[in-house]
């Protein structure tokens, strides 16, 4: 990997409103990274960067907490957009760099080749060269920021979604703690529990988030935009058998609208596989708040904060 110079720039400070920050539900244990130690100039204001991979070059936005500490180690979330998208775009819809859902994370925003990631039959880069992105975006960012290497996780919305769980059947999974994709479009892995995935461990957390009348990605299954895509509950069923689980608990809400569905898995442990579903949801990013992934699907604000469940999620999670 050769390292390119970094564009940083102000341009999203509006996305970077300060609120209260929430409570750490628990201490744990921290790994730092060489980046610690390392002054960072524009904290609470995301920054654009650049570096080269497989010989491409490849870019990612990058917003640290308001209070950033260069002598703490904090988890990193990487959020991946969907087709036809960048990283500003996922930024400003799940509001997910505002401190209310992560004051205490640093929140990364890689962009997709001509706009997607693979795994999709209109993608511009193999699978392979993706997956050798996320390790180089991995090592840059452990050497420029304080990362609590134990605290790295990935969410991402349909085709960043789908990419997001090709990551988590990779070795590259790995070197993350949890992973929670929504309207996540599985493309490539649609062969069966073992067809296309290979986890580094298990149990590996995995939270989904789904509408139940997905347009692009269908909750049913079938042929979707970019390949055949699985029915989301075979899907949850492959990885209810790759993390063991022995048993799960519906919780319904919202008059029946909502469904929360908790697996036990390897262990005796409780959620490591989790779903949300909401029945009257279409292709969008949950929010109960108006964005723009509910209004190009012609809804509103929807039962549950997709950014806050996801949250959540990950702070119950390292990597062993």
């Amino acid at each position: 990997m050769q390292r390119i110079s970094l564009l940083a720039g102000a341009i999203v400070a509006a996305v970077a409103p300060v609120f209260a920050a929430p409570t750490t539900a628990t201490s744990v244990s921290t790994r730092a990274t060489s980046g610690c130690g390392k002054i960072q100039l524009l904290p609470g204001i995301t920054t654009y960067h650049g570096l080269k991979s497989s010989g491409r070059d490849r870019s990612y936005s990058v917003h640290l907490p308001s209070t950033y500490d260069k002598s703490k180690p904090y988890p990193l979330v990487l959020g991946f957009h969907g087709s036809s998208s960048i990283g500003l775009f996922f930024e400003v819809d799940t509001k997910m760099s505002e401190s209310r859902f992560s004051a205490n994370k640093i929140v990364v925003y890689p962009n997709g080749v001509g706009g997607a990631w693979a795994g999709a039959n209109y993608s511009q880069v193999s699978v392979a060269e993706d997956l050798q992105f996320v390790d180089d975006l991995l090592a840059e960012l452990r050497a420029d920021y304080c990362v609590d290497d134990s605290r790295i996780y990935a969410t991402g919305i349909s085709n960043g979604g789908g990419f997001v769980n090709t990551i988590a059947c990779s070795s590259i999974g790995g070197e993350f703690a949890a992973f929670a994709p929504a309207s996540g479009a599985y493309y490539t892995d649609d062969a069966g529990v073992t067809g296309g995935c290979s986890p580094a461990r298990s149990p590996l957390p995995v939270l989904e988030i789904h509408g139940g009348i997905d347009a692009s990605v269908h909750y049913g299954g079938g042929e979707g935009e970019g390949g055949v895509e699985p029915a989301i509950p075979t899907w949850l069923g492959w990885w209810a058998e790759r993390n063991a689980c022995t048993s799960s608990v519906v919780d319904d809400s919202f008059d029946g609208d909502v469904h929360h569905t908790t697996w036990t898995c390897a262990g005796g442990v409780e959620g490591v596989l989790q779903h949300w579903k909401v029945d009257d949801m279409g292709h969008c990013w949950a929010s109960t708040e108006i964005n723009f992934s509910q209004i190009s699907v012609l809804e509103g604000p929807t039962h549950i904060e997709a950014s806050q469940i996801i949250m959540d999620f990950f702070d119950q999670f390292t990597k062993p």
